[in-house]
């Protein structure tokens, strides 16, 4: 065994203990009625972030969708920003 080979042992063997997960335990709430009231309110909050989350995310969406269109509209030369009745020099270019 060369000098070092202790030192290399013992740093593969801390990093294993440091990377090693931790042992999972569950909180208060799981271990009691699996139909609680408690339970059935974290479903709903649960449900309730999704559906916010899902709303922002879909308005990020439309946004951007609306932001292809009137690029698209500008590229072609159609830009309908001032309004179809007014004269082409009034329009945004």
């Amino acid at each position: 065994m060369t000098r070092g080979t202790p030192s290399v042992v013992l740093l593969v063997a801390t990093l294993v203990w440091l990377g090693s997960p931790p042992p999972v335990v569950a909180c208060s709430v799981c271990y009691g009625q699996a139909d609680s009231p408690m339970i059935d309110a974290a479903q709903l909050g649960t449900w309730l972030l999704l559906g916010v989350v899902l709303s922002v995310q879909s308005a990020f969406v439309a946004f951007f969708l609306y932001l292809r269109r009137q690029a698209a509209r500008h590229a072609q030369g159609t830009s309908e920003a001032a309004g179809p009745g007014q004269p082409r020099e009034w329009r945004s270019t």
